[in-house]
């Protein structure tokens, strides 16, 4: 008997397993697949993300692979163009973009160190019940072999398609259509710290990876999808060609190591994410667009959050189930300005006033700042929409 079953074991289910079994916790996480597996990210682990690894006692380790630290973005959008950072967050004054096959190994294996039992080649097929509530799950080893294991809670951290949220019967709400669809690989030879460009319904842009390559990528409407995919390799290059033709040269100046990997985004949404013995964390509960690069650093964030009221319920100090309520609660209230914000830029054709702000940026190396805080999560769409701060922006008269 577990007090926890994880299903999912990337970067919300291995976070939220190694947090319960440090606080001593019997947790079992399973996967299906079998790992090293690479996974589709942006890879991007923004300052608030490498903060809470630096708590947890992984940031270096992190460092240690050979991950190349970012200190610059340079954004575009049509003749708007600025560079800059945002100002340390958390103590943290860089960012990281590790390979997935990297950074997930590093959380497993930090959720093995503390106890929890992380078992590779499970397929979780249903849940266990008493009643309505959840005591387990039912699923085939990679060997088929049937597994049946029973807990306390079944915590669900298995992506935007969880199987638990669908043996739960969870619904999603604010639903905001996926309107774009990705295609990236990695080139070496590069010197290039970190770019956005946006340009006709597309963006491109690129960050440093580990072992000294550059993952490069392109992102266009759905309706381009099956013309795209006639000829990846040169619709890539055109891609750039058409958006940023100072990256295109940059390009040919390197070379592409691996494949191209091409997928549709899924809507955006929030999900119920609690219920008799079962929640949700991750993608799993709450999805958006990766264009904003929070996902990751999004997962740490409330895999934290989930750990911290998991524990308050399995101990008692209030009902689980108020308790998962309440993890609910604060992820939609923290998350929402950024949620929106992240919907709405990726439809790549921003309003006019992102665009009027993006094109004075340049002249205020504060506002600059604030920008980059904000895409890195350290400060709200909303405080810097704020129209006093945009007052300052826009109108030289204001001080």
């Amino acid at each position: 008997m577990h007090d926890v079953i994880v299903v999912g074991a990337r970067c919300a289910g291995a976070t939220v397993a190694m947090l319960l079994a440090r606080r001593g916790y019997r947790v079992l996480c399973v996967d299906q697949a079998l790992f090293p597996k690479d996974a589709v990210s942006t890879h991007m682990l923004r300052q608030k993300g490498l903060a809470r690894l630096r708590d947890w006692g992984l940031l270096d380790q992190l460092k240690a692979t050979g991950c190349t630290p970012i200190h610059s973005i340079t954004m575009s959008y049509g003749d708007a163009r600025f560079s800059g950072f945002s100002d340390p967050i958390d103590g943290i004054a860089e960012t990281y973009a590790p390979r997935r096959i990297v950074l997930d190994k590093l959380l497993q294996d930090a959720a093995r160190s503390a106890g929890a039992e992380v078992r590779e080649g499970v397929t979780v097929l249903d849940l266990v019940r008493d009643g309505d509530v959840v005591t387990g799950i039912v699923g085939r080893d990679r060997d088929g072999e049937r597994v049946v294991e029973h807990a306390r809670l079944v915590i669900g951290a298995d992506g935007y398609a969880s199987t638990v949220a669908e043996l739960t019967g969870a619904q999603k709400y604010d639903v905001i259509p996926g309107e774009t669809f990705t295609a990236y690989s990695y080139w070496s030879g590069l010197k290039m710290q970190s770019e956005l460009r946006i340009g006709d319904k597309q963006a491109v842009g690129g960050w440093p990876t580990n072992d000294g390559k550059t993952l490069i990528w392109c992102v266009q409407y759905v309706d381009r999808f099956a013309p795209f995919r006639t000829d990846v390799e040169r619709n890539f290059s055109l891609a750039f060609e058409e958006t940023a033709p100072d990256l295109a040269d940059l390009l040919e100046t390197g070379e592409r190591d691996e494949r191209f990997y091409i997928a549709r985004y899924p809507d955006n949404f929030y999900r119920e994410s609690h219920g008799p013995g079962w929640a949700l964390v991750g993608d799993a509960g709450y999805h958006k667009d990766p264009f904003t690069g929070l996902g990751i650093s999004d997962a740490f964030t409330y895999a934290d959050l989930l750990a911290e009221r998991v524990h308050e319920g399995l101990t008692g100090a209030r009902p689980l189930e108020e308790a998962l309520a309440d993890y609910q609660a604060q992820r939609d209230r923290s998350s929402k300005a950024m949620y929106r914000f992240t919907c709405e830029s990726s439809r790549l054709v921003l309003p006019d006033k992102h665009v009027e702000v993006m094109r004075a940026l340049p002249s205020s190396p504060k506002h600059t700042q604030q920008w980059f805080r904000m895409m890195a999560g350290g400060l709200s769409a909303r405080e810097f929409f704020a129209e006093d701060n945009l007052a300052a922006l826009l109108d030289p008269q204001v001080a």
